[in-house]
């Protein structure tokens, strides 16, 4: 059996974070409806997401990442999103939870992009696309 390269940690951050993509998808599947039992479990998924994250990278890691100072603004609309959901507000919590996590790992879209730009045929659409809605960021601009 091969070695893995992950602890017993991070393997179930992995588990925690799937679990949050996954109901981040069935709330997304049930159109955000309020009186669906399914709504209300699609809150848990962004504190699935940040337990996840957690066990993966450490809590001093985490919290370095979240506080760091261009990160700011992505951290409270991340959390207000967190917030609006758990407050009945699922439609409007998910737009700013979105657009939250977009300003937190917008960097990591360009490497996303030049992988995906692997795939026969549509890669390069999908390169083109994601370096377009990183906002003209390239690897060269991101800090080590």
């Amino acid at each position: 059996m091969p070695a893995m390269w992950l602890s017993d940690n991070q393997k179930i951050g992995v588990i925690f974070c799937s679990a949050g993509g996954l109901f981040l998808f069935g709330g997304v599947l049930m159109f955000f409806d309020r009186s669906l039992y399914v709504s209300s479990s699609y809150s848990f998924a962004g504190i699935l997401f940040l337990i996840g994250l957690t066990l993966i990278i450490g809590l001093q890691r985490t919290f370095a990442f979240f506080s760091r100072r261009q990160k700011l603004k992505g951290t409270a609309a991340f959390a207000a999103g967190i917030l609006l959901i758990l407050f009945r507000w699922p439609l409007t919590g998910f737009l700013i939870e979105l657009y939250g996590l977009f300003i937190l790992f917008g960097d990591f879209l360009v490497t996303i992009g030049q992988f995906a730009g692997n795939i026969p045929v549509v890669g390069p659409y999908i390169r083109t696309a994601l370096e377009t809605l990183a906002g003209g960021r390239s690897n060269a601009e991101l800090p080590v």
